[in-house]
């Protein structure tokens, strides 16, 4: 039974920093892609990050770039979310994916995904 975990979330203020992790479990972790998404109150899902298999390759959203940083330990099955300077528009709740292809921002390609952390920022 593959499961993803999501743990870090909390209420933070603005300028703040969080840190998520996304624990794998049932999947062999080092041949998954994995991403990141939000779901802002009230609107779709939407692409946050996204790590390939090694971390040699990343991809952010345009609205994060600078401020997030993905990045994966193998050997713990375990992809972190670095969010440096957050403002409130980042309040959504998180979640984890993972695909066995390549990185990719569209959400509908993701093979399983985690139930979701809570961030909240504060003004």
């Amino acid at each position: 039974q593959v499961q993803l975990v999501e743990s870090g979330g909390g209420l933070v203020q603005a300028g703040d920093s969080l840190r998520l992790s996304c624990t794998a479990s049932g999947i062999i972790f080092r041949t998954y892609v994995m991403g990141w998404f939000r779901q802002p109150p009230g609107k779709e899902r939407e692409f946050v990050a996204a790590i390939s298999w090694t971390g040699t390759i990343t991809d952010y959203a345009n609205s994060v770039k600078g401020r997030f940083t993905i990045s994966r330990d193998n050997a713990k099955n375990t992809v972190y979310l670095q969010m440096n300077s957050l403002i409130p528009e980042d309040t959504s709740v998180y979640f984890c994916a993972a695909r066995r292809a390549g990185v990719s921002v569209e959400k509908s390609t993701y093979d399983y995904w985690g139930r979701g952390a809570q961030v909240t920022v504060s003004s």
